[in-house]
């Protein structure tokens, strides 16, 4: 479904709002914290850089949804941001993808040097998994989350992830399940884990559960399959990375086995395993985060 204009309006006022609500946390997570000065501006570089938060804002919306108040689940979406964010500041080095731009300004290793950008990265992961214990829940709830989000940010969800990707680059003859396999680690496992992450803190039933996982996972794949055709369709003056970096990079993607325009069916078809998985909710947040699958797929950036 193509979001009218209000609809879109609606969908962005909240999500602003909310994202509001995470920028503030990550503006005071690192204070009262002795750390090195440059590391800290190192960290604060690429933190504070901007970005839509779109993963500490599903973390509060499934929060809400399950029936928990979304402020105190602030500590755990914001050190997902963190981690998000260490994840970019890695992907961007030489070594990764070797890209100089990121959300408009020079990537974290340009602003200082190559061994500061990967400490920083190294200190945001570390850092917001102390200050995600700080999240004011049951204890055996946030464990949980705790370990749903350090299996999606490890080896067999992120970083696996991105090993694929390197992997992959330049090699010929892959199948599109091996582009979904990468990309459901790389990009769709935090956020599905974001989802998930927040059911879980509000105690939700497993059945809820299950639901929110298949929307997250859903969602992640409509997002990377959209980013895919943007750094094709896209200028980057508006992505605020360097646009048809995959494909000067050799990078397999799903419009380079498939096109663009069967890349767009694929992600309006996942856009919608992602809102009939939430046909059992009502309410504004169930609204927001189908608004949101939507939304997704037809962005400009």
């Amino acid at each position: 479904m193509v979001l009218d204009e209000n609809s879109i309006f609606t969908m962005k006022k909240t999500l602003a709002r909310r994202a509001a609500k995470v920028e503030t946390w990550l503006s005071i997570c690192l204070e009262k914290r002795e750390i090195p000065e440059r590391l800290k501006a190192s960290m604060l570089y690429s933190l504070q850089a901007g970005g839509k938060r779109i993963r500490p804002v599903l973390c509060l919306v499934c929060a809400s949804l399950c029936g928990m108040n979304e402020d105190n689940v602030l500590p755990f979406a914001g050190s997902i941001e963190m981690i998000h964010t260490y994840s970019l500041i890695h992907d961007d080095l030489p070594a990764m993808d070797d890209d100089d731009l990121r959300r408009g300004k020079p990537s974290n290793h340009k602003a200082f040097d190559e061994a500061t950008a990967i400490l920083a990265g190294d200190a945001l992961l570390t850092d917001a998994f102390g200050l995600a214990c700080t999240t004011n829940t049951d204890l055996t709830f946030l464990l949980s989350a705790l370990k749903e989000l350090s299996f999606a940010a490890g080896s067999s969800g992120m970083v696996g992830g991105q090993e694929l990707d390197m992997l992959f680059t330049g090699k010929k003859n892959l199948s599109l399940d091996d582009i979904k396999v990468m990309q459901s680690m790389k990009t769709g496992a935090l956020i599905r884990a974001s989802c998930v992450c927040g059911a879980l803190l509000a105690g939700a039933k497993s059945e809820i559960i299950d639901s929110i996982s298949s929307y997250g996972s859903a969602l992640g794949a409509a997002f990377q399959i959209a980013d895919d055709i943007l750094d094709i369709t896209s200028d980057t003056v508006t992505l605020g990375k360097p646009a048809g970096s995959d494909e000067k990079s050799d990078k397999n993607t799903y419009p380079s086995i498939i096109g663009v325009k069967n890349s767009r069916q694929e992600a309006q078809e996942y856009a919608m395993i992602a809102k009939d998985a939430l046909s059992k909710f009502t309410g504004n947040d169930a609204e927001f985060l189908i608004s949101l699958a939507d939304y997704v797929v037809q962005r400009a950036s």
